[in-house]
């Protein structure tokens, strides 16, 4: 789908129609599984309207096919970012010596704060 864009062309911008709209359903796309569709769902819900149509526009460039062709490099990517596998956390556990160097800076800091407090008078 075409229509007027803003941005570069100058007088042309004005007699064509170069904005491209790129509309996809991927709840009835054949190229995608079930568990496809779900992880794609969950991971651009923010992007799909309420029909379940994912709309992808470009109208940076001077002419519709450029325009047409960055729509499809964005859905392409935006695809390709949503159905990547998510690799899990591993959780970690300090070093000994992280475990070290934080006791030493505590201890320092807790002298310095000791420097600066007023000496006791225990008689």
């Amino acid at each position: 789908m075409a229509s007027r864009a803003s941005g570069p062309g100058g007088q042309n911008v004005n007699r064509r129609a170069t904005r491209v709209e790129a509309r996809w359903r991927p709840a009835d796309s054949a190229a995608l599984t079930a568990r496809q569709k779900a992880r794609v769902r969950a991971a651009l819900a923010p992007r799909i309207s309420a029909d379940g149509v994912l709309r992808v526009v470009s109208g940076v460039h001077r002419t519709q096919a450029r325009n047409r062709e960055a729509c499809v490099e964005r859905l392409r990517r935006l695809l390709e970012r949503a159905l990547a596998p998510v690799t899990p956390r591993r959780p970690t556990r300090p070093s000994a010596a992280s475990k070290q160097r934080r006791r030493r800076a505590k201890a320092a800091r807790a002298g310095r704060l000791a420097d600066r407090r007023l000496p006791r008078d225990d008689h």
